[in-house]
């Protein structure tokens, strides 16, 4: 894949001098809210965002905001800190039929250009067990982003969130068991060109739940330790694209630990795109004592978890390793 001068340059504004991306994300909205509580107004996530952005940004070398709340946030961030801005109508609360994916009203690629962005990140809900002719329809709406992109000379980062198709839930040991394919495959399918994606932003390929020996563990084993390190390679062979990895709502010690495990089966990731893991505690501090309590725990527990993150990052390399 080669990259046009001026999406190498955007990419550069997001990753830092060793071609590592430590990105912060904070473009959840209807999930946000919901965990906020029944009262959250626009102006509360806003409020919200802009405190995770001043004091996270100057630990990230980008932030990962949306158009609906994060433009006042996107203002306040540090001025090295890169910013991606998301595209897709919702996110980890999609649940229609098929996942289905759909775009904001009333904005476009030149229009989160004109906001400032480096990058367009696009959600989609993906898995090759799904109907050929669902993913047909989502493999088209990629293709048309994609070039949206490329015609803006933007940065498409592609986050794709794997799903169960007969209904047990993404929750469950048999759906463990199946997602080692399910994101290989799709790390594969959209390293493809015709996708013009240049990063992918994906889902470890294991569940740390059912991992053996993991600190989450529940008990019940879909995998060894010998196993899961497997799976990581194989999804890291499927790609042919830089990727990175995201939280997907897990603690910040279970993240690490993944990462680490990454880095042992000589996963070629480079970096992070990580939200939940490093801000979500301070979700009841600011529901119970406001913004100023969530901005004291912000420089103090929250400057501490991405500095972790970070520091797990040593195993990463750079994404200038499989870009043009």
């Amino acid at each position: 894949m080669t990259l046009t001068p001026g999406k190498k340059q955007q990419i550069q504004a997001l990753a830092n001098d060793a071609g590592i991306i430590a990105a912060a994300a904070m473009d959840q909205r209807g999930s946000l809210a919901q965990a906020l509580g029944p009262n959250t107004t626009p102006a509360m996530l806003e409020e919200f965002k802009s405190a995770v952005a001043e004091l996270l940004s100057p630990h990230a070398t980008a932030l990962l905001l949306d158009p609906e709340y994060g433009l006042p946030a996107a203002s306040v961030r540090d001025p090295k800190c890169g910013l991606l801005l998301a595209y897709e109508a919702s996110g980890y609360d999609n649940t229609r039929p098929g996942r289905l994916p759909d775009l904001l009203d009333a904005v476009s690629a030149r229009r989160l250009r004109g906001w400032g962005a480096n990058a367009v990140k696009l959600l989609v809900y993906y898995t090759p067990f799904e109907d050929a002719k669902i993913n047909e329809i989502k493999h088209a709406f990629v293709e048309r982003v994609g070039a949206e992109c490329a015609a803006e000379d933007l940065a498409f980062f592609l986050e794709f969130v794997g799903y169960d198709v007969s209904g047990r839930g993404e929750k469950s040991i048999e759906y463990a068991r199946l997602k080692p394919e399910i994101v290989a495959a799709s790390m594969a399918e959209f390293s493809r060109p015709q996708y013009r994606v240049d990063v992918l932003k994906v889902e470890f390929p294991v569940n740390p739940q059912y991992l053996e020996g993991s600190g989450a563990s529940k008990g019940e084993s879909a995998y060894t330790r010998a196993e899961a390190l497997r799976h990581f390679k194989h999804a890291s062979d499927a790609a042919s694209l830089p990727f990175i990895y995201l939280s997907a709502g897990v603690d910040n010690d279970v993240f690490i630990e993944q990462l680490e495990l990454a880095a042992e089966a000589g996963s070629a990731f480079s970096g992070v795109l990580c939200g939940r893991a490093t801000w979500k505690e301070g979700i009841p501090v600011y529901a119970g004592r406001g913004v100023g309590a969530l901005r004291e725990w912000l420089g103090t527990a929250g400057v501490a978890n991405i500095e972790k993150i970070n520091a797990a990052l040593r195993g990463a390399q750079p994404c200038w390793d499989r870009l043009g």
